[in-house]
């Protein structure tokens, strides 16, 4: 087993990465079972295969489980659909006391972590990541949100697990396509820190689109889980640092929002996003040319999906709502070679303009 601390004080917490671990959640959480309400959140698909079995072993181990099922999109990150899971907890008699297991992937984590920050004014709950995305991303940090009509994330709170609890045979049941997309957030953690670790990705791409090399994805999921614990544990909030983890995200999440999020999938945009960063890198970065041409070629090397037509200005127009913007510029997170980032906000929309062609 792989154990990861991320060290935040009072707010310290533990990562764990095991094959079959979820066999073991009644040990692992049995000490802080009280006689308090459990409650798993997870997505149907997900909740069948695996969530089932998980609620009876707690019962079974004298858990007072419960669960609530999100819709199986990305419109589970709403303010109407958070209406109605609170509801859903006065209905279950939850307290202070209860306790949330997020089952599921970055849309489950996302909305549990916000439900757990608000309601009651905060409970605790463990992330259960249930995807590779989730599991080298967006279950580490603590950022939770919803999203408005405006864009993604947009309402949101810092408020960290408990402990991540990560089962890679979870990835057994996880299409291709989701694979991929979350290939784009592992590349993306090689670029912006670890050059090193951006050529091992690089060289092994076929092998972790096809999983069947284990050892392979647990060594991959340890990289990027203890190369984000230490931007988190240095920049709890995003104050500064943090925002490196953005690279790519600034296109990518504008794109989200223009196909809808069923369409193109998160790291699939970010993907595209790095793209646009990296030749923006070459202009405004110090980027090498032949830096570029590794980033690009080792991206291109993964089944994207072709987007469909786009307005660029629209694109440039919702970038322009986005909460990385600060006093009207946009923030974009560019590289200075592999590696290493530098943060630029002077970039002009015509450049902007020639960049998105590149993806057009």
């Amino acid at each position: 087993m792989q154990s990861i601390n991320v060290k935040l004080q009072d707010r310290s917490y533990t990562i764990q990465i095991q094959n079959d671990l979820r066999l073991r959640l009644h040990e692992i959480l049995g000490s802080k079972n009280s006689g308090q309400q459990w409650i798993i959140f997870s997505q149907k698909p997900i909740f069948k295969i695996y969530g089932e079995a998980i609620e009876s072993m707690l019962r079974e181990h004298n858990f007072e489980v419960k669960h609530i099922l999100l819709e199986n999109s990305e419109n589970a990150k709403s303010l109407s659909s958070m209406e109605a899971i609170y509801s859903q907890l006065i209905d279950f008699s939850c307290d202070r006391s209860s306790i949330f297991l997020a089952l599921g992937g970055g849309v489950v984590g996302d909305a549990t972590g916000f439900a757990a920050a608000t309601f009651m004014r905060g409970v605790d709950y463990y992330q259960i990541p249930t995807t590779l995305l989730a599991m080298v991303d967006s279950s580490i940090g603590g950022k939770t949100g919803v999203n408005l009509d405006s864009g993604k994330n947009l309402v949101g709170a810092i408020w960290q697990p408990k402990a991540v609890l990560i089962d890679s045979n979870f990835l057994a049941s996880l299409p291709k396509r989701e694979v991929v997309s979350a290939l784009g957030e592992v590349i993306k953690y090689g670029a912006i820190l670890d050059e090193d670790f951006f050529n091992f990705v690089s060289d092994n791409v076929e092998n972790l689109i096809g999983m069947g090399n284990s050892q392979l994805l647990q060594d991959v999921i340890g990289k990027c889980v203890a190369l984000k614990a230490k931007i988190v544990e240095q920049d709890e909030c995003e104050g500064d640092l943090r925002r490196i983890l953005n690279f790519g995200h600034t296109v990518g999440h504008a794109l989200e929002k223009y196909f809808g999020f069923d369409i193109l999938r998160h790291g699939e945009a970010v993907l595209y996003g790095m793209l646009v960063a990296g030749k923006l890198s070459v202009k405004f970065g110090g980027l090498s040319s032949q830096d570029y041409e590794l980033l690009s070629l080792s991206i291109l090397r993964l089944p994207l999906p072709s987007l469909p037509k786009f307005d660029v200005d629209e694109i440039i127009e919702i970038m322009s709502t986005d909460k990385k913007v600060k006093d009207g510029k946009i923030n974009f997170i560019l590289l200075s070679k592999i590696g290493e980032t530098v943060i630029v906000d002077d970039i002009d929309d015509r450049m902007l303009l020639q960049s998105l062609k590149l993806i057009q």
